[in-house]
């Protein structure tokens, strides 16, 4: 499936984007962002966009939006499952609008593909329900870890870019490889943007990111993550496969099943974040165009403006 390409109308037809490793404070800077630019946002993390899953994603509550508009936010129900080609196509579809609105469109998120889904040239590789329903059970049969071992022998490149217990994407990687013989790294977007883009990456150091991560996970079973999923264990969550892998959400499952005491669901999943941060770095790390800002600068968002405003007055 291939997305239409966007037009380029609208105010200037610039994308502005803010990506980086979770727990960065993205969001905080594209609202303040979308506040000084008369801006909408369009999310780019993929377990925001399911309804219900708010605390364990650190999802901005709606009084804290300050009025601005959010796109592909609680777009999926817990029982479904997220589609990188079902993104993008939306994602498109609400940029392009908010360009006609004459209003800036800001993307943000921290899911690598997702973000290049939605502003890079990316043709969606092809699908084959046969095919993925027999890597489905290999991995029902064997496990996540015997699928993971298999992408590595076959593709070493993408294994080191996909989560190693995403069970859905590693299945979708070996579907690919076998439908078009290539490697799956091969179908990964270009580094050519549809829309001419200003991307801002936010860094931190490694001691920094990582207090940060272990304070953030420990909020959130502070802050109610096991009441959240308890409820959406009542409306399907056991059900939905991305959805009930999602960092922060398998740990809380199994501590509501008793097998993770809250102090080791907390650590679990403090450890398996700080490795998806590092791969968030490496993913983000390896695309010359991001322009790199330092996360706790005092002057954050006057940095921001500047580099936005210096990529207008180049055009």
């Amino acid at each position: 499936m291939t997305a239409s390409a966007p037009r380029r109308d609208g105010a200037g037809g610039r994308i502005l984007a803010v990506v980086g490793p979770t727990a960065t404070g993205k969001s905080d800077l594209a609202i303040a962002l979308a506040l000084a630019l008369d801006g909408e946002i369009v999310n780019a993390d993929a377990m925001q966009l399911y309804r219900g899953m708010d605390v364990g994603t650190a999802k901005i509550p709606v009084d804290q939006r300050h009025g601005i508009p959010h796109h592909q936010l609680d777009v999926l129900e817990v029982t479904e499952e997220a589609s990188v080609a079902a993104y993008q196509a939306a994602a498109r579809r609400d940029l392009t609008a908010i360009l006609d609105r004459q209003r800036v469109p800001i993307l943000v998120g921290g899911s690598g593909l997702y973000v290049r889904a939605a502003l890079d040239h990316f043709d969606i590789p092809p699908t084959d329900p046969a095919v993925r329903s027999r890597w489905e059970a290999r991995l029902a049969s064997e496990g996540v870890e015997a699928l993971y071992a298999v992408l590595g022998q076959r593709d070493p490149v993408a294994a080191t870019r996909i989560e190693p217990r995403n069970g859905r994407r590693i299945v979708r990687a070996l579907e690919v490889i076998e439908l078009t013989g290539k490697p799956f790294s091969a179908t990964l977007p270009q580094r050519r943007s549809v829309w001419p883009t200003t991307v801002i990456g936010l860094a931190l150091d490694r001691p920094a990111l990582d207090a940060r991560i272990d304070g953030r996970s420990a909020a959130m079973f502070d802050h109610g993550l096991l009441d959240e999923v308890s409820h959406l264990l009542a409306h399907g969550l056991a059900d939905g496969r991305t959805a009930r892998t999602a960092i922060g959400y398998a740990q809380a499952i199994a501590c509501l099943a008793g097998d993770l005491s809250r102090v080791e669901a907390i650590a679990q999943t403090a450890t398996l974040t700080r490795k998806f941060a590092r791969r968030q770095q490496s993913w983000f790390g390896a695309d010359p165009r991001i322009c790199w800002l330092p996360a706790d600068a005092p002057d954050l968002l006057d940095q921001a403006l500047a580099l936005w405003r210096a990529a207008q007055q180049e055009e």
